[in-house]
């Protein structure tokens, strides 16, 4: 089995300039956990629901500390995505995509043309069980 056999072909996306709060809204609203970030359909980062934890987790704050929330969630996408993505061709074997999600502790991994660049799909640990499952009869 491969990438192109499990992977979530066409996954949500946003540049790096959409606000920090329209892919809060975007994850919840799709149910997803994870959204690439591209530049002209070129993978240039991916940001997480971990990666939002900071912002969403309820404590006792100041109103200055709040003023610095509330500015955070208006700040471009780029300032908190993980730039550096581990990302797999469309022919990566499903063995190589699981050592890479443990390796880097990371729960999708996008699925990048190689000869473009452009991304194509994602597998999510949610892809790679359902895969399993189905190899399993």
């Amino acid at each position: 089995m491969i990438a192109k056999d499990i992977m979530s072909e066409n996954p949500k996306t946003v540049s790096e300039d959409t606000p920090i709060a329209a892919v809060a809204e975007l994850l919840q609203d799709n149910d997803i956990r994870h959204v690439p970030v591209v530049r002209d359909g070129e993978l240039i980062g991916i940001l997480s629901d971990r990666d939002l934890r900071s912002l969403m987790i309820p404590r006792l704050v100041d109103e200055k500390a709040l003023s610095e929330i509330r500015a955070q969630y208006h700040a471009p996408v780029s300032s908190l995505m993980s730039p550096d993505v581990i990302s797999v061709n469309p022919e990566t074997e499903l063995r190589e995509i699981v050592e890479l999600m443990l390796e880097y502790k990371v729960g999708a991994v996008p699925v990048v043309d190689p000869s473009s660049g452009d991304l194509v799909g994602i597998v999510s640990y949610v892809d790679v069980l359902r895969g399993t499952l189905g190899e399993l009869g």
